[in-house]
């Protein structure tokens, strides 16, 4: 079997250098009142500044399709049928999971994701589940009556960050505000800016143990599927604190409960769950250890000028023929 076709290895450039035809999907009407409503307007905007223009749902003149909210996958593949000359698709999550078969099925276009984009406020949103936990305020904020002095300081700690991608490397940043020693655990060879020293995927066990915090920022694929489960919980010391804002699917939210339940785990701290929306009565509810978040560490408000300022430097790109920002891995996945 041949090698899938990745968006790396695709050209650049529109066809025939024609002016650019940016399709801007969900339609205006469908977002009124909306902040994506001011995304469209943007787009429309960025796509006129390189010499191109917006065009409507059903114009086969289009060239490029941005996504400022999801839309179905089926959808998005309708879309596509019928607007052939699409050569580009920006996409508007970094998390690109259901879309995978339809990136894959769709070698003959360059797909970019926002992978990176909205790590600033990921990155925050994962450090103050962080300082949350070593601060013991999931209890506190549960509590009724004055209760014994406890909590941690980041001073000194061992973190152990599993991701490589813009969302970890920015979360390393804010961590060493603090003196934290930081692992970084990623997917390919090659050092984690920032962090103290760089470890493979395989090796993930072995630095597990002694880390009191931990922090799953990797993308979902079929190899991280479950990757934080019994077994490597059982690895960590009972004082290690577990964040998790890449996706429920990376850790099995059953372990997790038994962990607290048993005391083996200190506290964890997540704005994603598996499964999402965690269900009314689930146990991790009532666990006063833990800390959840409905996905609400991007909002539409952050991310829309964020997914902007990509949208506009690969349209400028794509204008210049050089490389967009954000290219999706179709093997990998994300």
């Amino acid at each position: 079997m041949g090698t899938m076709p990745t968006s790396s290895a695709l050209p650049r450039t529109r066809p025939d250098d024609v002016p650019e035809r940016l399709l801007v999907l969900p339609a205006a009407q469908d977002v009124a009142g909306t902040p994506y409503a001011h995304a469209r307007r943007l787009a429309e905007q960025a796509v006129a500044d390189v010499g191109g223009a917006a065009v409507a749902e059903g114009d086969t003149s289009a060239t490029a399709l941005l996504m400022v909210r999801p839309i179905p996958v089926d959808a998005l593949a309708a879309a596509l049928a019928a607007h052939p000359h699409v050569s580009w698709v920006q996409l508007p999550f970094a998390g690109i999971e259901p879309f995978v078969p339809l990136v894959r099925s769709r070698p003959d276009i360059v797909w970019t994701s926002a992978k990176g984009t909205y790590a600033p406020p990921v990155a925050e949103h994962a450090l103050l589940l962080t300082l949350a936990l070593l601060r013991d305020l999931p209890a506190r904020v549960r509590a009724t009556t004055w209760g014994p002095s406890s909590g941690r300081t980041l001073n000194g700690l061992n973190a152990v960050v599993v991701g490589g991608g813009g969302i970890a490397q920015e979360y390393i940043r804010l961590l060493k505000t603090w003196d934290v020693h930081v692992t970084a655990v990623r997917r390919r060879a090659g050092d984690v800016p920032g962090a103290d020293r760089t470890v493979t995927t395989d090796r993930l066990d072995e630095v597990l143990p002694g880390a009191q915090v931990v922090m799953i920022a990797a993308a979902a694929t079929e190899e991280t599927r479950g990757m934080v489960d019994a077994d490597r919980l059982a690895l960590l010391d009972e004082d290690a604190v577990l964040v998790n804002v890449a996706r429920g699917a990376l850790v099995d939210t059953d372990a997790v409960v038994q962990a607290l339940a048993a005391g083996r785990l200190h506290g964890y701290g997540t704005d994603v769950t598996d499964p999402e929306p965690l269900p009314d009565g689930h146990p991790l509810w009532t666990e006063e250890r833990a800390l959840i978040t409905p996905h609400t560490a991007d909002t539409p408000e952050m991310c829309v000028p964020l997914l902007h300022a990509r949208v506009e430097r690969n349209l400028r790109a794509r204008a210049a023929g050089t490389e967009l920002e954000g290219l999706v891995d179709a093997e990998g996945g994300y």
